[in-house]
């Protein structure tokens, strides 16, 4: 197969692209410019400070030595234009709403497995590879393959490609999803003298410097005052605007006096429209209930009544729950979850398949 290999420039993407060479397939590497002057290649404009992200001008020079060592050609295509609109814009649109979004989920949604799809199928490659950690598994009717979590669960990756609908998927190639850990990438890598090796692993959102998103958010959304209350109502202190403010969020929260009953205050609610951010106990952030906006499915939906697994952050623990409603989703959960909040994904798990994913309506 023709195969384009999206080259982070990091450990992960530099193996993945080996290891589909080592299958037979015809590899062409392709790292992505997401920002201006990002691509290293003198594109105007300087690429925004980062914090431990990915995608800077280093990036784009360590996918392009991890491509020469491997032998395989090596272009940089700028998609600025599309993770601006789809990944930066929705953010802060999102957080202007009062809602929690993943940009990593979009970008792999909308950027990675959209856009960069799209245009690698209309050159005529036949797949994309990526170094995500997950697994994809031959369907037993014959149809798209079944997304699954990876081997090493510490590094399952299966949670922000659970948006994709199963025709993407059918073109997705994940050569790391098998690995039994990150030590062993790294370990490979360095046996074939790919200098990322010991590169460390990017963090925090690669857009936002420092990875303050409440200070890169107040240069963007328009403020709007407000206050903070308790849940009976009495204003415990001002904020100079709600945006930034999630669900569960315990800092920054600026209240002067401690509760009454000596536990930290966490936010409850969030009202963009008056301004009103509800603080409480963190026994008062337990959910049981969870209701979705429509939901993609990764095959046939499954029964009301079928247990599944649900998962509600990138890194956050499986949760037990039975299907109670598929339109709209409706989860009830087996045991309580913190801090659920509007615009999050909620994953849905059979075992170790993924069967769909929703972004969160609210939480009961």
């Amino acid at each position: 197969m023709r195969v384009l290999a999206a080259m982070s420039g990091g450990v992960d993407s530099a193996v993945a692209a080996a290891r589909a060479v080592d299958a037979g397939h015809d590899v062409v590497g392709v790292h992505l410019a997401l920002s201006r002057g990002s691509a290293g290649d003198g594109s105007a404009g300087p690429a925004p400070a980062r914090a431990r992200g990915c995608c800077t001008v280093e990036d784009a020079g360590d996918a392009r030595r991890a491509a020469d060592v491997l032998g395989i050609p090596f272009y940089v295509w700028d998609l600025s234009e599309r993770f601006q609109a789809d990944v930066v814009d929705d953010f802060t649109a999102e957080y202007a709403a009062g809602r929690t979004p993943n940009p990593c989920v979009r970008c792999n949604e909308r950027v990675k497995f959209a856009a960069l799809l799209d245009r690698a199928l209309a050159l005529g490659f036949d797949a994309l590879a990526t170094g995500h950690y997950a697994r994809l598994e031959p369907s037993a009717d014959g149809g798209p393959p079944t997304l699954h979590r990876a081997r090493d669960a510490a590094k399952d990756q299966s949670y922000v490609l659970a948006v994709l609908p199963p025709e993407r998927l059918a073109r997705a190639l994940l050569p790391l999803g098998d690995a039994a850990s990150k030590a062993e990438v790294r370990e490979e890598a360095a046996q074939r003298g790919l200098a990322v090796a010991e590169k460390p692993d990017s963090h925090d959102i690669c857009f936002v410097p420092g990875g303050d998103a409440r200070a890169w958010l107040a240069e963007r959304v328009p403020r709007r005052p407000g206050l903070v209350r308790d849940e009976d109502g009495a204003v415990l202190a001002e904020h100079d605007g709600a945006a930034g403010f999630t669900v569960g969020q315990r800092r920054g929260l600026r209240v002067g006096r401690p509760a009454a009953d000596g536990k930290p205050r966490y936010v409850l609610s969030l009202s963009v429209a008056s301004g009103d951010v509800v603080v409480g106990p963190a026994e008062r952030l337990e959910r049981t209930r969870v209701v979705g906006g429509p939901p993609v499915w990764a095959g046939p939906p499954p029964a009301e009544g079928h247990r599944l697994g649900a998962q509600l952050r990138a890194h956050g623990a499986e949760v037990p729950c039975v299907l109670a409603g598929t339109d709209p989703l409706v989860l009830d959960l087996a045991e309580p979850v913190r801090g659920v909040a509007p615009g999050q994904t909620v994953a849905l798990y059979d075992g170790t398949r993924v069967v769909g994913s929703a972004t969160v309506e609210r939480a009961a």
